[in-house]
């Protein structure tokens, strides 16, 4: 691997197993307390011998007055038995897919604190559940897929190579979550379709930000791509995105405009009718018609401000051909290579693309069309 994990390459090196940092968890994690009041929460890709969400919600299971937390993972756990110690709990020579189930969490041990090794009791006791599945503990299996019927929140990393499945799933069954995936899972034809009608959002704290997530001794890794702290293998993960359907108040934060429109400033796009707005703090505040702003405008998107119209540089629902975005065509990709540019761009493609004032052809990356809803006079 060169340069930073791609979230987008795990699908090709079938490379899954990113384990999320504990105090990643709680940062995003803190703002949604009120959702979680008497919930049945189930991380359905978390060994709970290794998993941080599983430790999160155990740990805080009483504080957050959760109803039940149900946990399940894949066979062959490829660093079971290493967050804390359940190995006196269920014995096995070889990793298996477990269920954990709680319902109850308190001082098992008498020592004054809640912490793991009450957690451990508590299993050893039965007053919580841990058992094996009978399946692989993938989560389209037929007894994980009962679980998340039972369940009313999902809170996890699903496996990167899967997301579109994932997701599909979970609107599938109706259900709520709170999960982690790439940047431009929001471009994805089976997942802007969400986004625009309000369906997924962003959660608060990633905000396309970099991540360092626990891999397998297995990963190979540089110096550009991860770490290693206490024998311990970190990847360095780019463009980490927390996505969610439960609606906070972040989501209804007016965003403040300074900028007035001006033509000059805002060159409009020669394949579709709105202005490029290169930078989200540009957005003009008086300006009624279509602009295109950069995905990360989505860290800002307010519904009750904004409507977002579709994306470019896609197919499918809401996407350029949708929009009535025209092809590129030949003569700006012929003065946009005799001006040096570069890239896999041709004159077919249905990116938005304009001419700078100094009539330089210039292309953008993927673009979300939006409208300001109550522009000022």
């Amino acid at each position: 691997m060169s340069g930073n994990v791609d979230l987008g390459k795990a699908k090709t090196a079938k490379k899954d197993e990113f384990y999320t940092e504990l105090t990643d968890i709680e940062k995003e994690l803190r703002y949604y307390k009120k959702h979680f009041y008497n919930k049945i929460v189930f991380c359905n890709c978390d060994d709970p011998f290794e998993s941080n969400f599983f430790k999160y919600f155990v740990l805080n299971f009483n504080r957050l007055k959760l109803k039940k937390l149900i946990c399940t993972c894949y066979a062959g756990s490829p660093i079971a038995n290493t967050q804390f110690s359940l190995s006196d709990v269920v014995k096995t020579a070889t990793p298996k897919p477990y269920k954990a189930v709680v319902t109850t969490v308190y001082d098992k041990t008498g020592d004054g604190g809640i912490d793991m090794f009450d957690v451990a009791e508590l299993f050893k006791s039965g007053e919580n559940e841990l058992t094996e599945l009978k399946g692989d503990g993938d989560f389209r299996s037929e007894e994980c897929v009962e679980l998340l019927k039972e369940s009313d929140i999902v809170v996890t990393n699903p496996p990167f190579s899967l997301f579109r499945e994932y997701i599909a799933q979970l609107v599938e069954y109706d259900k709520k979550f709170i999960i982690i995936g790439n940047i431009n899972a929001v471009t994805y034809k089976e997942i802007f379709p969400y986004i625009k009608e309000n369906k997924i959002f962003w959660g608060v704290t990633t905000n396309g930000s970099n991540r360092y997530f626990r891999v397998p001794e297995y990963y190979d890794l540089t110096e550009k791509t991860g770490k290693i702290e206490n024998g311990i293998k970190y990847a360095f993960v780019k463009g980490i995105m927390w996505y969610t359907n439960l609606d906070l108040k972040k989501r209804h934060e007016e965003m403040i405009l300074t900028k007035k429109y001006i033509p000059e400033e805002y060159p409009k796009y020669i394949n579709y009718d709105a202005i490029e707005v290169s930078k989200v703090t540009d957005i003009p505040r008086d300006y009624e018609g279509k602009m295109g702003v950069p995905i990360t405008f989505l860290n800002k998107y307010n519904p009750d401000q904004f409507e977002i119209i579709g994306c470019a540089d896609f197919t499918g629902l809401y996407g350029s051909d949708w929009m009535g975005v025209q092809r590129i065509g030949e003569e700006w990709m012929s003065n946009y290579r005799k001006q040096g540019g570069r890239g896999h761009y041709t004159a077919n493609m249905t990116s938005v693309v304009y001419y700078d004032n100094n009539g330089k052809a210039c292309p953008t990356f993927k673009r979300i069309l939006i409208r300001n809803k109550h522009p000022e006079e």
